[in-house]
């Protein structure tokens, strides 16, 4: 199956879905599902690179983690991101995320994000090898 994102319904805010061949794309997929619930992933340019780390017991909580770190970027940097890398070892995440500043005229973004929840959180590997990463953020 080739790394794709999609969103889910939920009644109250959004869900957000990762398919990749690895663990790794599937994390890289859900963070690109979550900004384009905001906007238009082309009208991103990929022009600064920022750097997160997170570390968690488990890849669940690590899927949490990670997109509420993105959160945390976009909102204390007033940056929008359309290009993720993703790394792992153990129970560590290196991601890098590529983007821009918020521009309104721009990108419209259509909501705020708030954070990601561990409603319908799931990370697994599918009968296919290809990998699942999913939870709800509020919005």
């Amino acid at each position: 199956m080739p790394a794709h994102w999609e969103h889910f319904y939920h009644m109250a805010d959004i869900g957000v879905r990762g398919y990749g061949a690895t663990l790794t794309q599937a994390f890289e997929q859900v963070a690109l599902a979550m900004l384009a619930v905001v906007t238009e992933l082309a009208t991103i340019e990929p022009r600064e690179r920022i750097e997160i780390r997170c570390r968690a017991p488990d890849h669940e909580i690590l899927l949490v983690d990670w997109l509420n770190a993105l959160i945390y970027e976009i909102a204390t940097r007033n940056m929008l991101f359309s290009r993720f890398d993703v790394s792992m070892s153990g129970q560590e995440l290196c991601g890098q995320a590529w983007g821009e500043a918020l521009q309104i005229d721009k990108h419209h973004p259509a909501v705020e994000l708030k954070g990601a929840t561990y409603t319908e959180l799931k990370v697994i590997q599918l009968d296919d090898g290809s990998w699942l990463a999913q939870c709800v953020v509020d919005v």
